[in-house]
């Protein structure tokens, strides 16, 4: 654990006399919140990847990071071009269908499920079922879903989630798209279908399905592609889903309050079969990584970096919902890519000038699925392995006070416990993520880092379990996130963004000015990575 005193003194925090607080005194919340109301403003149309509206907010963020004498750091200066393939289903030439008994019973799109263009659909696909409960195989723990199932040729019917004998990080993981697939393709499935478990829906399905023929990306070039075999992906409302399990010996409700209690599922064969046709309009779209830089002070450490990413991007103009059709993204990232503007607005002012240099990265097309990020840590624009640590923030929420943080990854590298050191010294309590079930380890940009072996996390502000921040969480979850009330009419602590400000800046200096870069923890599963080295990718 390292010394308190060394964070008080980064963040140059004073009692104010007769109050026993810790003050800040670098942010107030006022300038990240002005960022905050250009970013998500209606004229930046959403920042959907590619868009126009994405590039103007781009140009935006050069023309701040110049104001704050930040170095270009991308591959066109501060820019990084990313090239994607655009995938938009078309719905009036697809259908799904399943097959009970030689009875064709057609599915509706939209009310019964929605196809996934995150992969690469068949044209058409006839298959049998199986149901393999989660569909995770963790061999760190001797769990396989998929053990003794007979896949070869079929559709896996699972249910998302993961249960509770599974490590948060771990589950999370093995949750991904690249690793569940390499697991069932090796077990010879050819598709998916995910019934959503409505123990841990961040949306509403009437809000899944009201977006559902919004285009998906993926990266362009084979080396990215994580679910090559894959003809069939298919997300299912779960309050449909009941007609799968006729002639199984089980019933959906079974399986829902298992899944509710994350314990462990049943895997059984079923006895239906799934009929598919996919129309899919594609076409590329380039888009960009934002980059730059503060040098660092130290000769000897300065060619190395830390990195503070946030992506930039969102939704873009979508489905209306009470007549607004701009999905500005205030929260979900205005309000990262925001920090990380006032963060160096703050150091030019202060004059600070960290030993090792820091990285500001604002990401593309993590709404598409981590894909800027992931092309980043494949094509760096700085030296491979002179990354030292990724301080990811994408959507931490400002929206109680800031008496608990969540740290995502808190117990698997010395950030963590740089984390928990930066935040008690301003008087905030740390925890682990209290709902593993939605697997936010794995949904933001620093897991990307974290596979390319660079101790990497995320952090939000929290609540208690079963406290009224709690319901305030989940409401917004539901009526504001990806929807277009995730804007600046939204309440938000001020005071809230600020003392999570001087927690990020506190925790960037002390790992940008110590000898020592941050280490795995021996027994973290993910430290693997770094022992393998880069080109994971």
């Amino acid at each position: 654990m390292r010394n308190t005193l060394l964070f008080l003194a980064a963040s140059i925090i004073f009692v104010l006399p007769g109050i026993s607080q810790q003050q800040e005194t670098h942010f107030d919340g006022n300038s990240w919140w002005g960022y905050v109301k250009v970013l998500a403003a209606d004229d930046m149309e959403g920042r959907e990847t590619g868009s126009s509206g994405l590039r103007r907010a781009e140009a935006y963020l050069v023309e701040q990071l110049k104001m704050s004498d930040l170095e270009p750091a991308g591959a066109d200066g501060f820019y990084q071009a990313v090239q994607f393939e655009s995938r938009q289903i078309v719905e009036a030439n697809s259908s799904l269908a399943l097959i009970n008994k030689g009875l064709v019973e057609p599915l509706t799109l939209g009310q019964d499920a929605i196809f996934s263009t995150r992969v690469d659909l068949a044209p058409s696909l006839h298959a049998p079922l199986a149901f393999v409960g989660y569909g995770l195989s963790v061999p760190e723990k001797g769990y396989d879903d998929l053990a003794g199932q007979d896949l070869k040729g079929k559709v896996a019917v699972m249910m998302a989630g993961s249960p509770a004998e599974l490590p948060g990080a771990l589950a999370s993981h093995y949750s991904t798209p690249a690793e569940r697939w390499k697991a069932l393709r090796k077990a010879g499935a050819v598709g998916t279908i995910t019934i959503l478990n409505p123990a841990s829906m961040d949306i509403p399905w009437s809000r899944i399905a009201a977006n559902r023929a919004h285009p998906s990306m993926a990266l362009s070039g084979k080396e990215f592609d994580e679910t090559s075999g894959q003809k069939l992906a298919v997300i299912f409302n779960p309050e449909r889903a009941a007609g799968f399990f006729e002639g199984s010996g089980h019933t959906l409700q079974e399986v829902l309050e298992l899944a509710k209690e994350r314990k462990p599922l049943p895997r059984f064969p079923l006895a239906l079969s799934i009929k598919a046709q996919a129309a899919v309009n594609k076409k590329k779209v380039e888009s960009a990584n934002v980059v730059a830089r503060l040098a660092g002070s130290d000769p000897k450490l300065k060619d190395e970096y830390v990195v503070l990413s946030a992506h930039i991007d969102h939704i873009g103009i979508g489905e209306p919902i009470n007549g607004d059709r701009i999905y500005n993204g205030a929260m979900d990232n205005a309000s990262g890519s925001a920090l990380l503007l006032d963060i160096a607005e703050n150091l030019r002012k202060s004059s600070a000038r960290p030993r090792r240099s820091v990285l500001f990265l604002f990401i593309t097309g993590e709404e598409k699925g981590l894909l800027g990020s992931r092309y980043f840590n494949a094509h760096p624009t700085v030296k491979p392995g002179s990354m030292v640590a990724d301080i990811n923030t994408d959507m931490f929420l400002p929206i109680v006070p800031l008496k608990v943080l969540t740290v995502y990854g808190l117990a698997e590298s010395d950030l963590g416990d740089e984390a928990r050191e930066a935040a008690q010294a301003l008087g905030v309590r740390v925890q682990p993520d209290p709902e593993p079930q939605r697997n936010a380890f794995i949904r933001s940009d620093q897991y990307n880092f974290i596979r390319q072996g660079v101790p990497a996390l995320a952090m939000g502000v929290g609540f208690e379990k079963g406290s009224p921040e709690q319901q305030i969480f989940k409401d917004w979850l539901t009526q504001r996130y990806h929807a277009p009330s995730d804007d600046l009419e939204q309440p938000v602590d001020l005071a809230a963004a600020a003392r999570y400000e001087e927690i990020v800046r506190s925790l960037m200096l002390y790992v940008a000015n110590d000898a020592r870069r941050p280490q795995w923890k021996s027994d973290s599963f993910f430290r693997r990575y770094a022992q393998m080295g880069a080109g994971l990718f």
